[in-house]
Parts: structure tokens; C-alpha cells; sequence
């Protein structure tokens, strides 16, 4: 049942309760801290489904092959590898948009500010794989040297959620902007090192229809469709080609527009003239059903607002509930679950994959960003962002220990057809991601105390 507050506005049922504005960027670490809560109740579903009577159902599951074919021509994967090869493509996608928004506008756009996270993020990324390579160098688990070099964002700032109201919000766009770069180092370590055998007329067919991407971003195309289908084509070429198939997500991504349609400078006036007409318009009922001439103003409006804003603004804020809810949900469903009887467990410690996942995701991570950050400090190359302590650096540190999708994509690449390596790999993701986020947890609540609500509005400012 709708109901009309004092305010002239029409409300459905629990309406008011999501009826708050937020900035971009507080809007975009709201939905990544709830993704981050649903990505660990769905990990949590795999383990109880892998370890249930349900078992055998579950990873029958995941190997159910889903294709189809046109003509002689058949593509056809099991649902895991649709779901890693596939959907994981538009996560790839929102991994991109937010690389070159970031670049653009944000925390990486300023050299100066965006030097600490940068160093941060490669000193993160360097010593894990040191770590792992010193339990592995020669071992049949070498090639799982990435796996321990990237953070999740969405985990970690659902970790650094529960801590609201006594960190700074400029230690929250640190973590971030150190995550993103993370992803920018894991998605080129991909790229270059977890490559199978190479097509070479598929490679040169793939930089075509990049070549045509970036051809329509120069022509200041901004319909979505035709970069749909070359992103499509794309994906189709790289996944034939030895590349994995997922670049075409970021690949496409830096080709999206980022530059409106309209200049915003004008924006207001014509939207006052537009509400100057739409209020002399009025119908009895204060409905625009009733009115024609309201509606046909309502349409130029949206248009105009549509076209002040920038295609990458608008398919990042379209495409984030969709990731966030549900694809990263399903990679999580298919991905985590694996077998925790007692012997397997102690097996798999004892394991160098499982040991070097873990000490370069705990100690690695620490080590890498928070003496990386120090040096840069004490170098004069960078400064502490305002109101931060090195000490609470430290605890973002810890909590770039956790590393869980972009650590099992990359054990999924990197062991493929070598079950109990990834299933060693994945305990140690598992059990290093936990440990993280809680050593994270307390250690920044231990060194922080509660923000007063004078400070907040102050931060907020």
C-alpha cells in the first residue's frame, strides 16, 4: 500500500528507509561492505554444501556442461567454468570501470595523494610472492605464485565496516584505492603469466576488435549496444586464444566513455526552465498521468540528465548491484566449497601450497604494505593521508591479508586440472582470509577509539 508523506512524495512500503543520498564514494563502499557480508554468508553455504549429505550433488553440480551451438560450430563448458570464464567477465568488467574512474577522478588521480597506495599495493603484492616462493620454488605448486598477491575489497571493507565510527573515512579510500591498484597488479600478473599455449590469428583478431572499441570511444559513441557486441566478440576470441577470457572485461571497460553529452555548466538552467513549464503544468491530482504536458517535459528531462552524466558512470552504477549480488555470490557458491574432514585439513597443512598461501597472504601482506608505506613516508615520496596514523596502516595491512576471489580465480588458473593443488590452495585462502580479518579487526580496534558525533560531521564534511 502506497501512502503520501507531508513532503508531496508518494512512498511504497520500506520505501523511506533506502530514501538517503550518499556521495559516489560513499555510495560505492556501502554496496562493496554489504557485497563483502553476502560473499562471506555464500562461502559459508559452499563449505556446509561440500561437507553435507548434499555433497556429491553439489560437486556433480559444478561440472554439468551448458552450451550451444550454431551450425557445426559448439561451445560448450561445464556451469563452473560458465561462471568462471563468463560471469566473472562483467566482475572484470566493474574491476575496469572503477580502475579508470579511479585514475580519472579519484584516489589515483592526484600523483601526490595516489603515491602511498600505489607503493603500498606493489609492496603487497611483491613480498606474498616471495613468501609463497620460498615454501614452492621448484615444487609441482610454483606456478601458484599469484595466488597470495591480491586483496579482496569487498571482504575487507566489510571487516573495516564493523569498525564504523572510529577509523577516518580518508584510512577507508586508503584501503580502497590500495585494493583497486591490487586488482589493476592481479589482473596484469593474468594477463602476462597465467596464459596457456597462444593463438596467434585469434590474438591478432582479438587487437582488432580492440582497435574497434577504442575507435568508437574516439567517435564519442556512448550507445551501449555496439560496444556490447565487440565486447562479445571479444570475449569469444580471447577465449579460444590462450588469454583468459575475462580481460575482455577490462579491455572494454577502458574503452567506455568517460566524458558526457551534455556540459553541466548549462544543466541548471535549462532544468529551472524545464521546472518553470512543468510547474505552470500542474493537474488537480498532483499526478503526472493526469498530464500529458508534464510527462513529455519528464521525458526531455531524464534525456538531459542521462547526458550530463557519463556512460561509465552510469554502467558502474547500473552493473554493481548485479556483480555484487549475484555474481560474486555464484563465483563464491561454486568456488569455496571444499571437503574439511579432519585428515584432509591436516594434510593439507602440511602442504607447501597451503603453507606458502597462507604466510604470504598473513605475513606477506603486513610485511609488503606496511613497510613499503613506512619507507615511502620516511622518504619524503609520500605523505600519510590526513588524520591517519602508520599504526593504523598496519591494521589495513592485516586486512589486505584477505584475499579470497581474486585468490581462488587465480589458483583455479594457475592449478587447472590439479584438484588437490586448488584445494590445497583454497584452504589456505580460506583459513589466511579468516585470520586476517579478525587479527585485522581487533588490532584496529585496540589502536582506535570510538569518533565523537562533533568529529563525524567534521570527516563528512
Amino acid at each position: 500500500m502506497h501512502h503520501q508523506e507531508t513532503t508531496g512524495r508518494f512512498f511504497a512500503p520500506f520505501e523511506m528507509a533506502f530514501d538517503r543520498l550518499r556521495t559516489p564514494f560513499e555510495e560505492f563502499v556501502h554496496r562493496t561492505t554489504t557485497a563483502g557480508l553476502l560473499l562471506m554468508m555464500t562461502a559459508v553455504l559452499a563449505l556446509v554444501l561440500a561437507n553435507s549429505v548434499l555433497s556429491s550433488f553439489y560437486f556433480h553440480a559444478l561440472h554439468v556442461p551448458v552450451g550451444f551451438h550454431i551450425g557445426d560450430w559448439l561451445l560448450e563448458k561445464s556451469l563452473h567454468h560458465w561462471i568462471n570464464d563468463g560471469l566473472m567477465t562483467l566482475f572484470f568488467f566493474m574491476v575496469g570501470l572503477e580502475l579508470k574512474r579511479e585514475l580519472l577522478v579519484g584516489e589515483l588521480s592526484d600523483p601526490r595523494q595516489a603515491l602511498l597506495p600505489i607503493i603500498a599495493a606493489l609492496g603487497g603484492m611483491l613480498f606474498p610472492a616471495l613468501f609463497y616462493a620460498a615454501f614452492n620454488i621448484g615444487g609441482e605448486g610454483e606456478a601458484g605464485w599469484g595466488i597470495p598477491m591480491a586483496t579482496d575489497i569487498a571482504f575487507a571493507l566489510g571487516v573495516i565496516a564493523l569498525l564504523a565510527g572510529r577509523v577516518p573515512k580518508s584510512l577507508i579510500a586508503f584501503l580502497v584505492a590500495l585494493a583497486i591498484v591490487d586488482d589493476l597488479g592481479a589482473v596484469l600478473i593474468i594477463a602476462v603469466f597465467y596464459t596457456e599455449s597462444l593463438s596467434v590469428p585469434l590474438l591478432l583478431a582479438a587487437s582488432g576488435i580492440t582497435l574497434l572499441l577504442i575507435l568508437l570511444n574516439r567517435l564519442g559513441v556512448r550507445s551501449y549496444t555496439p560496444y556490447f557486441i565487440l565486447a562479445t566478440l571479444l570475449w569469444l576470441a580471447l577465449l579460444e586464444s590462450g588469454v583468459h577470457a575475462t580481460l575482455a572485461g577490462v579491455i572494454t571497460a577502458f574503452t567506455i566513455p568517460a566524458l558526457p553529452r551534455y556540459d553541466s555548466r548549462d544543466f541548471g538552467q535549462r532544468v529551472a526552465q524545464w521546472l518553470t513549464d512543468f510547474n505552470s503544468e500542474q493537474p488537480a491530482s498532483g499526478n503526472v498521468l493526469h498530464s500529458q504536458q508534464q510527462f513529455g517535459l519528464l521525458q526531455q528531462l531524464n534525456q538531459q540528465i542521462t547526458g550530463v552524466s557519463t556512460p561509465l558512470q552510469q554502467l558502474e552504477h547500473a552493473l554493481h548491484l548485479p556483480v555484487a549480488f549475484l555474481v560474486l555470490p555464484l563465483f563464491a557458491l561454486v568456488n569455496a566449497g571444499i571437503i574439511l574432514n579432519l585428515d584432509s585439513v591436516l594434510h593439507s597443512l602440511t602442504q607447501p601450497v597451503t603453507q606458502g598461501v597462507m604466510v604470504g597472504l598473513i605475513v606477506g601482506k603486513l610485511v609488503g604494505i606496511a613497510v613499503s608505506a613506512w619507507l615511502a613516508v620516511k622518504a619524503g615520496l609520500a605523505r600519510l593521508p590526513e588524520g591517519v596514523t602508520m599504526m593504523q596502516i598496519v591494521g589495513v595491512s592485516l586486512l589486505g591479508g584477505i584475499g579470497f576471489t581474486m585468490s581462488i580465480f587465480i589458483a583455479e588458473i594457475g592449478f587447472e586440472g590439479q584438484a588437490q593443488l586448488i584445494n590445497d590452495a583454497k584452504l589456505g585462502i580460506l583459513l589466511a582470509s579468516l585470520l586476517s580479518g579478525v587479527l585485522g579487526y581487533f588490532f584496529l580496534r585496540a589502536i582506535t577509539k570510538p569518533v565523537s558525533v562533533p568529529e563525524q560531521l567534521e570527516q563528512t564534511a
